[in-house]
């Protein structure tokens, strides 16, 4: 029926307004919230994304601006001779971001815990029961493949940010080689590491084309369903619209 509101998935952030991303290089966290900003565009209205990535310069969110802005999402990040900069730049709209009541905010926060002091130089900044920090877990880079690798990483992360992680996704893969093994593999390792800590596994992100081979009763968290987006140049991007991220 024309103009009824979407149904919302099982990963949908209900409670939470502020969705923070953070992970070990290679984790794939920055694709996981180019792709969580479109989605929730999908979903409901007035949804930014800041791009606190300060110390990698590739595989960045405002890589995928033209993308994000033609969807309805304000991007927060550098301009003009700034944009591809690799300097810390923290601009002054983060801030106003964290701070508005309104809306929906998705930050993209550099990789392991020099990445994450950025979140410390922000502290105070919001109410801490509206935001929830997801760390991105893929079980095929080296310091991520073992329960102890990953509490280590969630452990720094945690002190730098000076703030607790509340959730894990699970976002592993072999680019084009992954399976459903694969996906079954980084499921089992982020289940065991939320036992440990106590928190909870938000959801299991898949490539698209992998979601018809997953036997679902394998994973006891909601999937998220993933296009590939944060490419090299010579490979032709994906241009998602809001109404393509349902299962």
């Amino acid at each position: 029926m024309e103009g009824a509101v979407p149904e919302r998935p099982a990963w949908f952030p209900e409670k939470k307004r502020i969705s923070v991303f953070t992970g070990d290089y290679g984790s794939g966290k920055t694709e996981v919230a180019v792709n969580y900003a479109l989605a929730l565009a999908g979903l409901v209205p007035d949804v930014r994304l800041a791009d606190l990535d300060i110390v990698n310069p590739y595989f960045r969110s405002r890589e995928a601006l033209a993308l994000l802005e033609e969807n309805g999402i304000e991007v927060i990040t550098p301009r003009g001779q700034h944009l591809t900069s690799e300097l810390p730049i923290i601009l002054p709209g983060v801030k106003g971001l964290l701070q508005s009541s309104h809306g929906r905010a998705v930050l993209d926060v550099g990789g392991d815990d020099l990445g994450a002091r950025v979140l410390s130089s922000l502290y105070g900044s919001w109410s801490a029961d509206e935001v929830e920090m997801l760390l991105v877990v893929n079980c095929h880079r080296p310091f991520t493949d073992t329960v102890d690798g990953v509490l280590a990483v969630l452990g720094k992360i945690e002190a730098a940010a000076r703030m607790p992680v509340t959730g894990l996704v699970a976002n592993s893969h072999l680019l084009e080689h992954t399976s459903p093994e694969v996906i079954y593999r980084g499921w089992e390792l982020a289940s065991a590491v939320g036992l440990r800590r106590g928190i909870p596994v938000r959801f299991v992100a898949v490539a698209r084309q992998l979601l018809p081979l997953l036997d679902r009763a394998r994973i006891e968290a909601p999937l998220f369903p993933l296009t590939r987006i944060m490419v090299p140049p010579w490979i032709p991007r994906e241009k998602p619209g809001k109404d393509s991220f349902r299962l």
